[in-house]
Formats: C-alpha cells, structure tokens, sequence
C-alpha cells in the first residue's frame, strides 16, 4: 500500500524558512540593541574609575586632607584633570557633599554648569515670587537627591563602583560613584558625571541602520520570492501537469514549447522531458509495430503448418510425408528463429538505455572485430580478406561516444552481413573517414549488391533478401544495427557501390567525440 505524501509548495517552504530565519534574527536584534546601551556606558565608567583612581592618587601624593576647603583648593589647582567632565563631586563617608565643580567660580570653558541659572528682575513682583517658587523647588531637587545620593552611600560595598544614568533637560547623563582610597583606606567617594548624548546618539544610528537592513532584506526576499515563483516554479509546476497527462495517457496539458528555447536549467530539463517523451513514444510504437509485424510473418508459417499438417493426415504415401514433414520442420524453425530474435531485439534495446556510454576509438573496435571474422568459418571457406582504409583530414580523430558491445554488435551483423554476399576469393574494405563533426564507417563488398530500387527496405523489421535461404533469417539483424545507431544520435544507410561495377555498401555516421 503507498503512502500518499502531502506535497508542499516550495514557495511556501521557501516563506516558512525566511520566517523562522527573521525570527532568529530578531531575537539576536534586540538581544544586540538591548546590549549597545550598556557596553557604551560600561565604557565611560571604566574612563571614569580611571579618573576617580588618578584623582585618589593625587590626593595621596600631594597628602591633600579630605576636607571642604582643602578640596576646594585642590579643585581649583587640578582642574585640568576633569575638562570634558560635566560635573565632580566629593563626599564624606556619611554621604555629605564636600566639594562640587559646580560650585567653583571657574572657567566656563573648563566646566559646563547643569544646574539652572535664574534671573530676578527687581521691582517685578510676580517674577520675584515665580523665581522664589523655582529656587525653592530647586532647593527641594536638591535635597532629594543629596538624600539619595546618601542612601547609595549607606547600602554600597567597598570598592564596589555604582553607575548611574538619567536623561534632564534632553540632555543624557552617565554618572559614577567609587571609592577614593588612600593608603588602603577609604576616606570619601567621588562622583564623576559626563554628559553622554553621543550614547544615544550611537544607539540610535545602529538602530537605524539594522531596521534599514531588515527592510531592504524583507525588499529582497520578495524580489526573489516573485522571481522564484515566475521563473522557476511555475515552469516546473506546468512541466509535473505535462507529465501527469503524460502518465495518466490523456493529450499533453499545456505547451512546454515556451521553455524549449531558454538556456538555463528549465529549458534544459524541459528538453530532456520532451525528448524523453518522445523516445518513449517511439519506443511505444515501436513496439506495437513490432508486435504487429510479429504477428504478420508468424501468420504465413502458422497457415504453412496448418496445410501441411492437414495433407499429412491424408497421405500414406512415404515420399510425400516426408516432403510434408520437411515442410513443417522449415516452418517451425522459421517461427522459432521469428520469436527467438525478436525477444533479442527487445532485450537488446531495454538493455542499451541502461549501458554505460564512454568515448572509444572506433578504428580499435574495427580491428578488434575483423581479428574475430579472421577465424570464422566462411571467411577461411571463402578465402575472404578484410581491408582497413584510413582517411584523416585534418588530423581529426576517430573518436564516438557510445556503448562498446553495442557498437561492436553492429560492425558484427554488417560484416556477417557483407560476408553472406560476398563470393569466393574476394574482399570486404572497411572504410573509416573523420571531419570535424562526424565519423563515417563505411563496409563495402564485391557481391551483387541490391536488387531493391529503395534501398532503405533492407533496414525494416523481418525484411529479407535471401528468398532462397528463407527460415535462416528473420529480417531482424539490419533492423537492430538502425536501432543501435539512432540511438548513438548517428545514421545508417545503404546503397550499391559507386567505385566499382557491383557490390554494396552501408554508411555508419556517427557524431564525434573528442
């Protein structure tokens, strides 16, 4: 019992793998975006820790105190050490501000204020009390965050850094908190904070540029998708429909013609599709006009048989019984050889499709088969000798493409075939000619050559020139060398010899290999 298997577009597993495929991707996406954020801080707190540990190295060398004033002076004395910084604060070890960049009436170009500057205009009393609403909110903030900051204080780990990172004003901040360390000990903690919007700024661009990425990609696997479907699934979809008609002996659905002439994989699968279909139906028919030749020259000896066993019954005369019986012995060897050749035939075309074809030397082939007819019994009878003439213009070689037995099979049947032609102390002359594209195998006798006006007949199936020695002879032997050579893409023909006064000769052309 089969199993019918559910088919699946290709189209549809081609969607089904891109799908599972951008999912992956996806997940690899965000898992990378959700990363770029932190490694770029992680980035700017590993150059603020080395700031923070240069800063506690100063403070050591120079034996500054850990105190409000003293850091005050150190602030204004070391400010190089944090340009670029928005803001430097130092606390105590309860978590009360000591020192602030912010603070320090210094250079602007040196440091960047964040906090809010608030004009008062005198005189104006609704400013006046906005401005006293902002400075007590402001005072407020500040509280809060001192607070917090204290609260960080009281729950960090020694030598563990805090990072922290907040967005005001638009503005993205990256800010760290260690431990400054002095001769082993702590005596305080520094908080550095840097405006950062380049951060985002990186997030942002790569963000873009992978939402790009996969757009154009999702662009480009329709692109494809359209292309696959047009140029190559619908082709073969059309090419599995012929064959389905092919097989279920309906008329071809649709016309592959359009696929014929393209010069990629479709065109070329479609034209070993239609040349296959059309070898299978010429073997088809060639074998329902073989069956029926068959059948026809099985006939004329089957109605022999019928007669002359009919007569034998009827006859006591012993001469005429034994004519009788000649008579049928004739017919049953006739209907023997008919059945036995003709099972050869068909055995010898199945088992050609299926032969391993190579490039050969055809002037080794020839050699090889005369050497065997050198022994024959007819040719020593006879005293015939062979003759190998070689013509090679060009210095072309004799090179085919095709199944050694096969070829050898058919140099056998016209040499055995120009030997039962051929008379006493005479020759047979194997002519070999190359050209660029072709080798013609020519076998020329010095019999009688044909009586036929069309010569082609002699190539039909249990055609037969030997009225006189009918019954040894199916008629089947020229008719399997055209087989053999059609199927080698070659031709085979016949005719009485030009270059003498009788005789025959059959021309095998076969394309050339090199």
């Amino acid at each position: 019992m089969k199993i019918k298997k559910n088919s699946t577009s290709i189209l549809k597993k081609f969607f089904v793998f891109n799908f599972f495929v951008f999912i992956i991707l996806g997940l690899f996406t965000i898992f990378y975006l959700k990363a770029i954020q932190p490694n770029l801080v992680k980035q700017r707190t590993e150059k603020h820790n080395i700031i923070i540990n240069n800063t506690a190295n100063h403070i050591e060398r120079l034996q500054i105190n850990f105190e409000r004033e003293t850091l005050k002076d150190f602030l204004l004395a070391t400010r190089f050490l944090f340009q670029n910084l928005e803001r430097v604060q130092f606390y105590n070890l309860k978590g009360e501000l000591i020192a602030d960049t912010n603070v320090l009436d210094l250079d602007q170009n040196v440091f960047s204020k964040s906090d809010e500057v608030f004009q008062e205009s005198i005189g104006n009393n609704t400013t006046f009390e906005n401005n006293n609403e902002n400075m007590l909110t402001k005072e407020t903030i500040k509280e809060k965050r001192n607070e917090e900051i204290k609260n960080i204080i009281s729950r960090k780990k020694p030598k563990q850094e805090i990072t922290t990172q907040i967005e005001e004003n638009n503005n993205f901040y990256v800010k760290t908190l260690n431990d400054v360390i002095i001769n082993g000990e702590i005596y305080g903690y520094i908080m550095v904070t840097e405006q950062a919007n380049e951060i985002l700024v990186a997030v942002d661009e790569r963000k873009n540029f992978i939402l790009r990425t996969v757009l154009i990609i999702g662009f480009v696997i329709i692109l494809f998708s359209i292309f696959l479907n047009r140029y190559l699934l619908k082709p073969i979809g059309k090419l599995v429909e012929y064959t389905k008609s092919i097989k279920a002996k309906d008329e071809p659905y649709g016309r592959i013609e359009k696929f014929l002439n393209r010069s990629d994989e479709v065109g070329l699968l479609s034209r070993s599709l239609n040349e296959m279909t059309k070898n299978l139906q010429n073997r088809t028919k060639n074998a329902e006009d073989s069956s029926a030749d068959l059948a026809h020259e099985i006939r004329n000896p089957l109605a022999s048989l019928k007669g002359a066993s009919e007569l034998l019954d009827n006859t006591s005369d012993i001469q005429e019984r034994k004519k009788l019986i000649g008579i049928l012995s004739h017919d049953v060897e006739r209907i023997d050889r008919l059945i036995t050749d003709y099972s050869k035939m068909l055995k010898d075309e199945a088992s050609l499709s299926r032969e391993k074809m190579k490039i050969l030397n055809l002037i080794e082939l020839v050699k090889d088969v005369t050497e065997e007819f050198n022994n024959n019994k007819s040719v020593i009878k006879k005293n015939i000798k062979f003759k190998i003439i070689k013509e090679k213009p060009n210095g072309h070689p004799f090179s085919v493409f095709g199944a050694k037995s096969r070829l050898e099979q058919v140099l056998a049947n016209l040499i055995d075939n120009a030997i039962s032609f051929s008379p006493q102390d005479s020759n047979i002359f194997i002519n070999l000619k190359s050209n660029k594209d072709t080798v013609h195998l020519t076998i020329k006798d010095e019999g009688p050559g044909f009586k036929e006006t069309n010569t082609d007949r002699i190539f039909k199936r249990f055609y037969s020139n030997r009225p006189e020695k009918f019954g040894e002879h199916s008629g089947l032997g020229l008719n399997i060398v055209k087989n053999i050579i059609e199927m080698h893409d070659g031709e085979i023909k016949a005719s009485n010899r030009r270059d003498a006064k009788k005789g025959a000769q059959i021309e095998v052309i076969l394309p050339m290999r090199n």
